[in-house]
């Protein structure tokens, strides 16, 4: 990378984005010392199109911006420095079986995008797809930085690094943020002086992999807070706190009491560092066995439904802005994207947490397999810091997800469709018959098949 940030080079693989990439738009407009070009590669170029009127639009001014729609991936990629990946892997009437094709035989699913049955037949679809553009980077601009937001993040990520060793990629979620605002607003209660404390304030040390991460450690400044957050957890534990750790313009959806969280805590000895309706995928179905089950808990499922008319109202808004009947809202995402994107520019370190593949920050987790943990960001560099062993409960509950991760991963590669099914079986969640577990893999195969044939090679 070049020693000017202000000469950046972005290629976004899912440029038609009307979530992600505006995130990015908002943040990248916010931040003065940035400035460059932004390439938008979407299958649906139209989308793309309609981002870059967008994207230039936020920059008539000051011109630190362009934005360019560009129609293969190859060009989107050339002279890349930074390529950001944030797709949706096939359409919503695949996520909409996902979700909803196992509920048939009584498996509910929140989210449906990481692990259980819908996660491992999302990942089915999306491994593919990353070989295509892994092997693109190592061709194009193999030295390029490569953030995914795609999920299933940790098979995304893993993916990227099975299919081109030598690619510098990290995956970014915003979950354990969550749970650092729970801590800030625990701070502030148990102050009593009207204090604000923000999530930034708080250092924790955060182990697991990508939606099943843990807290073992935490401390505001240079204090040990986790005492206060085992009386807060034993607090709450039954009314929880509504709307913590949501970011202020999640729908109802997303919210929860973050009673799952609590009682984990509570009975593991470690903060649970991601939402409710996630962290409740990749257990038995403790919290999770009917959608009445979630409401007790205090968090709901979402509704492909509900996708749909989120997408609808996005491209509705596009339209807008295009038109210029309505302006771009410069609002602060919570996204740590460009102040990463402005630490490997050499503009100041910084740590946070991000995936990537177990090179020791956790020891008694597979070495390679990819795990989230924090890392210190600076010029050019991203170094892992050693998060230490996990808890021996925690590790317990974690390492089936790892191993059945790294067992998709080379499924994929050897487009081996009898070990994707072992994958898909040996879930917490699949606590079906056999012969119904077959069925279910066969009937969600069959609505998602157009983008299976990788798997029948």
């Amino acid at each position: 990378m070049k020693n000017t940030a202000l000469d950046l080079n972005i290629c976004y693989i899912g440029g038609g984005s009307r979530a992600w990439a505006w995130d990015l738009m908002a943040d990248l407009a916010l931040e003065p010392a940035l400035g460059g070009t932004v390439a938008l590669y979407d299958i649906d170029y139209e989308a793309a199109r309609q981002n870059e009127t967008i994207g230039n639009k936020l920059h008539e001014t000051d011109k630190r911006w362009r934005y360019c729609a560009v129609r293969t991936l190859d060009e989107a990629l050339n002279g890349a420095n930074i390529v950001i990946i944030s797709i949706l892997p096939g359409t919503l009437d695949e996520m909409e079986s996902d979700v909803h094709a196992p509920e048939e035989y009584g498996i509910y699913q929140a989210v449906g995008d990481t692990v259980g049955p819908g996660g491992t037949l999302r990942a089915m679809r999306t491994l593919p797809m990353y070989d295509v553009i892994a092997r693109a980077i190592g061709r194009v601009c193999p030295a390029a930085w490569v953030i995914n937001y795609t999920n299933p993040m940790t098979l995304c990520v893993s993916y990227l690094y099975k299919v081109f060793p030598g690619i510098k990629a990290f995956g970014c979620c915003h979950e354990v943020f969550g749970t650092q605002r729970v801590m800030a607003y625990m701070l502030g209660e148990s102050l009593g002086d009207g204090r604000k404390v923000d999530r930034t304030e708080i250092e924790t040390n955060v182990m697991g992999i990508n939606h099943f991460t843990w807290i073992d450690k935490a401390s505001y400044r240079g204090e040990d807070i986790m005492p206060l957050y085992a009386r807060f957890c034993e607090k709450y534990k039954d009314s929880g706190v509504p709307g913590l750790g949501a970011r202020a313009n999640s729908a109802e959806y997303f919210r929860c009491d973050n009673r799952v969280k609590f009682d984990l805590f509570l009975r593991f000895g470690a903060a649970a560092a991601a939402g409710d309706r996630h962290l409740a995928e990749f257990l038995p179905p403790w919290y999770l066995k009917t959608p009445e089950t979630a409401r007790r808990w205090g968090f709901r499922l979402t509704p492909v439904r509900y996708r749909r008319e989120q997408y609808r109202q996005r491209a509705e808004k596009s339209a807008k802005l295009v038109r210029g009947e309505i302006e771009f809202e410069r609002t602060p995402s919570g996204e740590e994207g460009v102040r990463q994107i402005k630490a490997l520019a050499g503009l100041g370190d910084f740590v946070t947490n991000v995936n990537l593949p177990n090179a020791g920050q956790i020891p008694n987790l597979p070495a390679g397999a990819v795990v989230e943990s924090n890392v210190c960001f600076s010029h050019n560099n991203i170094r892992p810091l050693v998060a230490g062993e996990m808890p021996r409960p925690i590790q317990a509950l974690t390492l089936p997800h790892v191993l059945n991760q790294q067992m998709l991963t080379e499924a994929a590669a050897n487009h081996d469709l009898s070990a994707a099914f072992t994958v898909f079986l040996n879930d917490p969640m699949m606590s079906i018959a056999m012969d119904d577990a077959k069925t279910l893999f066969a009937e969600m195969m069959r609505r998602t098949d157009r983008y299976l044939s990788w798997w029948k090679q």
